[in-house]
């Protein structure tokens, strides 16, 4: 007998999720972020691009996920959400922030 409500929505994170993010991070094993900055560095984060906030369409769709080393997850990826800013520079030292003066047309 399962105590599973049928009219319940089930937790986005359970099985399927750990399926389905196992297999992402088996076909994209490298921190896209790191990768940018020219690290090689293994993902083992599936980190929705657009914060779902719930939304199980925008959850589940593949275009809005990333691989994300830990670190990258934890630390910027978190800052942006709270702030809308990224912050830090690529490896010329010109800031990733593409709203930022240095990054504006002349």
């Amino acid at each position: 007998m399962s105590t599973a409500d049928p009219g319940k929505p089930s937790k986005p994170y359970g099985y399927r999720w750990q399926q389905a993010r196992t297999g992402w991070l088996r076909k994209n094993p490298l921190c896209i972020r790191c990768k940018q900055s020219g690290l090689n560095k293994p993902a083992n984060v599936v980190d929705h691009i657009q914060p779902h906030r719930g939304d199980m369409t925008l959850f589940w769709d593949r275009a809005n996920w990333q691989s994300l080393c830990t670190n990258c997850h934890s630390s910027y990826k978190q800052r942006l959400e709270k702030s809308g800013r990224e912050v830090g520079c690529d490896v010329s030292g010109r800031p990733l922030d593409p709203r930022h003066h240095w990054n504006r047309a002349s």
